[in-house]
């Protein structure tokens, strides 16, 4: 068993090189870019929304409050006539990326946290490369992807954005699998 004490800079440096990688991907590479499509007719349907003052959250249209409703004939006739929409509505004003970018950092610390702990209480200092790799790859790949994939099948996500994120998982996955194998006490 190794303790968490000795891994701070595994931590810290994969945590490191996964925000660069992450950064990469976003900016450099855009592969991303087209994870969300453009709605039809945009100003139309933001002069629609505009009329209705949506406070930022999570919705469902239709919603039905009860699996009665779920079932009545009502709400599968808005099913069936749509829209059908799951959706976030973010606060009005300008996008800052200083928040996102410093919660999306604190994850990355919490993931390598993780990875540090079962690693640590499966593996002795001195152990193999490969082993570290090993534990630490899998825990770190497992917490980046994981939970992407009921995104698509439950909300319907494009499952293209997933595979994507899921591959995005892989790199930060190995990122980290490899700092902890390097810096392994």
């Amino acid at each position: 068993m190794t303790p968490l004490t000795a891994l701070w800079l595994p931590i810290v440096l994969s945590a490191v090189l996964v925000f660069i990688a992450s950064t990469i991907i976003h900016m450099v590479v855009k592969w991303h870019d087209s994870d969300y499509s453009a709605v039809p007719d945009e100003a139309k349907m933001r002069a629609a929304l505009a009329a209705v003052p949506i406070p930022p959250d999570d919705y469902i249209i239709p919603r039905a409050a009860t699996m009665e409703q779920m079932r009545s004939p009502e709400f599968m006739e808005k099913m069936k006539n749509g829209p059908v929409m799951i959706f976030t509505v973010l606060p009005n004003g300008p996008v800052t990326m200083g928040r996102s970018l410093s919660l999306w950092f604190v994850f990355i610390l919490v993931v390598g946290i993780l990875a540090a702990y079962v690693t640590g209480r499966a593996l002795p200092p001195g152990a193999e490369y490969l082993e570290v790799f090993r534990f630490a790859g899998t825990t770190a790949f497992i917490a980046y992807a994981a939970a992407l994939w009921p995104m698509s099948i439950w909300y319907r996500r494009k499952w293209s954005t997933t595979i994507k994120s899921t591959i995005d998982g892989l790199i930060y996955g190995l990122l980290t699998a490899g700092v902890f194998g390097w810096l392994w006490p």
